[in-house]
């Protein structure tokens, strides 16, 4: 056998094992020699493009022995490689543990066997809503780790981790719980029949949406004065978990465009004082008291002489009442002390805050009563929720506004004397905040505008 007749055995034999690679693996070894070529061409054409004038360079042969790359080895190290996949979804309270895992689309009995029989795992997956879930699983279609975080109380700094990790034929898992990080959001939006429906449209968070409404609620009446085609911007915390939003936080920035007028906000703490809002100019928002217990919500019967609903008969109605479902909250209006906390006849569930020596309000019909007698309460604090407890037609808030006793239009003290304004010593501060909201502000208009377009 001659040089000749020995390669041409040799190159027949690495072409069969070649080819039965590329049977196995197509897609990699195409994407591989793809972009081996790709990235020679792609450098051959930069240098020729940044180089001079091929005319003008000198001429040298060069020889060099090239290795070309061991595609077999390479094949064979692809075949030995496993593939990952990784999903995300939502808990859901029909949730089973082979539900669960079949819509993250997992085949695994035993790690279904896993989450059935044991207690912590049970508690944190099945028969919840809306905790987010994260799998990470092999090419059989059986779970490798399962992640899902979540919050044990709205206000919580912690969110809680649950891990669950597959180890050789077994599972473990463990739970932590790790600080949330602060991360800022921008939304925007226009009214076309209420705030409410604007900001979900929005996809504003509801706890951010009852912010806007307090933060704005002692300059515009959201029940008679908000226009269509109003226009809201609105920076606000989000506070997540290693990426994940959890909850939102507080407002930091806001504006309202509402017909030819113009309200901002911001939010500032000075150094050992309580933090609040205040226009971009440094004037107070924080009014003595909020001009309605439940901001965005629909007014139905005001302050006067009414039919009764009931009775049918012509009596004064001396407060106003805010309809709104069953078990929405009632918030007080100003800081001060619960004075009653319990059934009264027609009031039916009714707690009443004393805010001076002179002015209380009542806050009547409630479903359930989340305050007690004695109690310091500050204003935005929920005092109850709405029901339809003692003499009403159907859920709503009855709510009074009283000076010495004697009833008054609520509508006329909504607006009292604003607190005072940012101090001298605090100036520079707030100065350098408030250039920082205008432009955040700004920037939450434009998407707010590039959405609309």
């Amino acid at each position: 056998m001659n040089f000749l007749s020995s390669w041409v055995i040799t190159a027949k034999a690495y072409g069969q094992a070649l080819q039965a690679v590329l049977a196995r693996h197509p897609k990699h070894i195409t994407a591989s020699l793809a972009a081996l070529m790709l990235s020679v061409g792609g450098g051959a054409l930069a240098i020729a493009n940044l180089g001079p004038d091929a005319s003008n360079l000198p001429v040298r042969m060069v020889f060099e022995n090239l290795q070309t790359p061991d595609l077999i080895s390479q094949g064979l190290a692809l075949e030995q490689q496993s593939l990952k996949l990784y999903r995300n979804d939502l808990t859901r309270s029909s949730d089973t543990a082979e539900s669960l895992l079949r819509r993250l689309g997992l085949i695994d009995p035993a790690a279904a066997a896993f989450i059935r029989q044991t207690p912590a795992l049970r508690q944190a997956l099945l028969n919840r809503s809306g905790r987010t879930l994260s799998v990470e699983a092999n090419e059989q279609q059986h779970l490798l780790k399962l992640t899902t975080r979540w919050l044990n109380n709205e206000n919580d700094t912690q969110f809680q981790r649950l891990v669950i990790t597959r180890q050789g034929d077994g599972f473990s898992y463990r739970t932590d719980a790790a600080p949330l990080t602060a991360s800022v959001r921008m939304s925007g939006g226009a009214v076309a029949s209420s705030l409410y429906a604007a900001t979900d449209e929005a996809r504003v968070p509801d706890s951010v949406t009852r912010q806007l409404a307090e933060v704005f609620s002692g300059q515009i009446d959201f029940h008679r004065a908000l226009r269509k085609g109003a226009i809201f911007s609105v920076v606000y915390e989000t506070l997540e978990a290693e990426g994940e939003p959890l909850r939102a936080g507080r407002i930091l920035s806001a504006e309202f465009i509402n017909g030819p007028k113009t309200y901002n906000a911001v939010w500032f703490q000075e150094p050992g004082k309580r933090g609040g809002y205040y226009t971009l100019d440094g004037q107070s928002l924080r009014r003595a008291y909020l001009a309605s217990p439940m901001p965005y919500s629909r007014r139905t019967s005001g302050f006067g002489m009414r039919e009764h609903p009931i009775f049918h008969t012509q009596r004064a109605h001396l407060g106003v009442d805010y309809a709104a479902p069953t078990g929405s909250p009632a918030i007080t209006v100003g800081d001060g002390i619960v004075e009653q906390a319990g059934f009264q006849n027609g009031f039916g569930n009714m707690v009443v805050v004393k805010h001076s020596a002179v002015h209380s309000t009542v806050y009547a019909h409630l479903s359930r009563i989340q305050v007690r007698k004695g109690q310091a309460v500050k204003q935005g604090d929920s005092v109850g929720a709405v029901g339809s407890t003692g003499w009403a037609t159907g859920p709503h808030l009855h709510f009074e506004f009283r000076v010495n006793g004697r009833h008054v239009d609520p509508m006329t003290l909504a607006l009292q004397a604003e607190a005072a304004p940012v101090t001298a010593e605090a100036r520079a501060q707030f100065n350098q905040r408030a250039a920082l909201a205008r432009s955040q502000l700004v920037a939450a208009a434009q998407m707010r505008q590039s959405t609309v377009q």
